[in-house]
């Protein structure tokens, strides 16, 4: 009986060490090589061993428009990394976002198909699958060992060209980057290696052929400010969209921003940080209107933990908060601090 295709997948994925143990070494230089000549055997040595597993992708969206004289279907394109033998592919959500096909080619030439398994927005992840086996692979690193510095080369799709290589170093870590939800994705990686259009979706990996993020954004008119998700959330979201096609988050049931503290509310209160998160917007029914929230009221605390911004509550709410009874502060009209208890749901699509 063959083995499931969703625990083969997770396999591969939960087991990079064993994965890794089975590609051959790079080759080292010699003392006396040049320095330049290194680099470049450590180039196209990194080239050749995942080249092959990233892949060209290709969406159609529709276009909501009320003139004829605008096409009714767009035409995008990205970049993908094959992670498993049995066609699981790792990109950026917004390479798929509202994509009514997808098109996959892959490095033979070969051109399939493909279903979107799942995305995650507020990572701006998504994982899509082609019917196909014994596909190249490639191995994923661990990110929590990057040093500032060390080499980073980017392979993807850039502005239709397929397999592009890039080179740079990894210019910072622990960088934060605002996703397309609107959540705050933690430990971005900052990279010089340069990316354009096309590249999104794609790995960025290190001297050794690891795969040590997936690329997701630039910031134009910028020169050498490339970001790219960290491999280490990219295999716990992957993981979760393979088995569950979705991530699931906590929710209040409120649209908020963060706002500054007044300095006497702050002193007579005793607070530990001088902003909050105001709260605009109540959800009927939802968490928030259950435990009594109102407009205008400023949150100063969840779950005994203080809370200074919107991105304080986004971390807060991850799956082990739902269903669970947390503690809730509250200032209302700068002159009243109410505790509440509320309880997370899960979050609606």
């Amino acid at each position: 009986m063959s083995a499931d295709p969703i625990e083969f997948a997770l396999k591969f994925l939960d087991s990079p060490a064993s994965v890794e143990a089975e590609q051959p070494a790079l080759p080292s230089a010699e003392a006396d090589t040049e320095l330049l000549d290194a680099y470049s055997r450590a180039v196209t040595s990194v080239v050749s061993r995942v080249g092959s597993a990233v892949v060209h992708i290709r969406v159609k969206k529709q276009m909501r428009s009320r003139s004829r004289t605008v096409p009714d279907e767009m035409q995008g394109s990205g970049s993908g990394v094959i992670v498993t033998p049995d066609g699981y592919i790792v990109t950026n959500s917004h390479v798929v976002e509202g994509t009514s096909a997808i098109e996959v080619s892959l490095a033979d030439g070969s051109t399939h198909p493909a279903e979107l398994v799942g995305q995650d927005p507020a990572t701006d992840l998504a994982v899509l699958r082609v019917s196909a086996s014994g596909l190249p692979i490639a191995c994923l690193g661990d990110s929590d060992k990057l040093r500032v510095g060390q080499m980073a080369i980017a392979i993807g799709n850039r502005l239709g060209f397929q397999s592009t290589v890039t080179a740079g170093v990894i210019s910072a870590l622990g960088r934060s980057l605002r996703s397309h939800s609107g959540r705050l994705i933690e430990n971005i990686i900052q990279t010089d290696a340069a990316l354009n259009p096309g590249n999104s979706g794609g790995p960025l990996v290190d001297s050794r052929g690891l795969v040590i993020g997936i690329n997701t954004a630039i910031i134009q008119f910028a020169q050498g400010i490339c970001f790219a998700i960290p491999v280490n959330t990219v295999r716990w979201v992957v993981s979760l969209l393979i088995r569950e096609g979705k991530v699931v988050r906590g929710f209040l049931g409120i649209a908020g921003q963060t706002v500054p503290l007044p300095v006497r509310v702050t002193r007579y209160f005793h607070l530990p940080h001088n902003t909050g998160v105001q709260v605009l917007g109540v959800t009927p029914h939802s968490p928030a209107h259950i435990a009594g929230l109102k407009e205008g009221d400023v949150i100063i605390s969840l779950g005994e933990k203080p809370i200074a911004t919107i991105d304080d509550i986004h971390r807060f709410l991850t799956r082990e908060a739902i269903g669970k009874r947390l503690e809730i502060s509250v200032l209302r009209d700068w002159t009243t601090k109410l505790d509440k208890s509320i309880v997370p749901v899960e979050s609606p699509e």
